[in-house]
């Protein structure tokens, strides 16, 4: 858990580097992104020496932690430990496989190796990255387990009520308060989603961009237990929304209404915030049927 709690802050921190809200020359305030994710300062701080490693940010005795001048094309290449593109391919290969059927629950690091053609240190790098994004964990003395992941219509649409039951409700919250900053980047990227980064986004981007918002939206609740919710149900629908992601069309629609959304939030409305996020959700889930006729494929090969 200590290690997929400074994997997210990492994370974090590469996407408002990547997404031009942290600038190179830039101050990182510990306890300012501690209270964005909802966690303590000491992942934070990890999470800053660890890309501190990777030449992301500058160690400053003085100052703490600045964003390095590279900044930006360095975080693109590690963003969330994200591999170069060959490597990724592998990644969305085994994200293929799992949710097909076709890779076990339990597989040796020597089999990985044996399957997608990888040297150890590239293996490592993905499993690492699987890890910290909660589909596997390594197994006490031998080889690697797999977690359950969402892969029938039914499951996602369970998930799918469950967000629709918390997430407005979250807007509700006594105290509730998205810092301006934060609504900010969201705006931005949604804007560069229309400007055509849909169709130049991998999914995995497309992926971390819409989870990036939710959970913005809801950590601005101050409720944990909302958060964590939410962070569990991103951890299983990821493989899901991968394979949909073949199809981008409905993704113009969903910019526009998250824009709608932060737009009634900046305006102090709430209530119509909440009722759009519920309008949004239960436009997404209606689309769930599409997926049928591909899950259910899934699910022959396994059978």
């Amino acid at each position: 858990m200590k290690g997929s709690v400074v994997s997210e802050a990492a994370g974090a921190i590469l996407g408002q580097i990547v997404e031009g809200a942290l600038k190179p020359g830039d101050r990182l305030r510990a306890q300012k992104l501690a209270d964005q994710l909802g966690i303590s300062r000491f992942p934070v701080g990890q999470a800053m020496r660890m890309l501190a490693e990777q030449g992301v940010l500058l160690s400053d005795p003085g100052r703490g932690f600045t964003v390095a001048n590279d900044a930006s094309r360095l975080a693109r290449d590690v963003e969330n430990g994200r591999p170069p593109d060959d490597v990724l391919a592998v990644y969305f290969q085994i994200a293929e496989d799992r949710l097909s059927g076709d890779l076990p629950d339990h597989v040796s690091e020597l089999s990985m190796r044996d399957r997608y053609q990888l040297s150890r240190g590239q293996l490592t790098q993905l499993l690492n990255r699987i890890a910290a994004e909660g589909w596997a964990e390594r197994r006490s003395g031998y080889g690697w387990t797999f977690s359950t992941v969402l892969t029938t219509p039914a499951a996602l649409e369970q998930s799918y009520r469950m967000r629709i039951a918390i997430e407005p409700a979250s807007l509700m919250e006594p105290g509730y308060f998205l810092p301006p900053d934060i609504l900010r980047q969201c705006r931005d990227t949604e804007e560069r989603m229309l400007d055509g980064e849909i169709l130049t986004s991998n999914a995995d981007r497309l992926y971390e961009r819409s989870v990036r918002f939710h959970e913005a939206i809801v950590g601005a609740s101050q409720n944990s237990f909302f958060l964590d919710a939410l962070k569990r149900v991103n951890r299983i629908r990821r493989l899901l929304i991968y394979r949909s992601l073949a199809d981008r069309s409905r993704y113009w629609q969903q910019a526009a209404e998250h824009l709608q959304i932060l737009k009634a939030i900046e305006a102090g409305d709430l209530p119509l915030a909440a009722e759009r996020l519920k309008a949004h959700l239960d436009g997404v889930m209606k689309n769930i049927p599409n997926m049928r006729p591909l899950l259910e494929g899934a699910q022959r090969r396994r059978s």
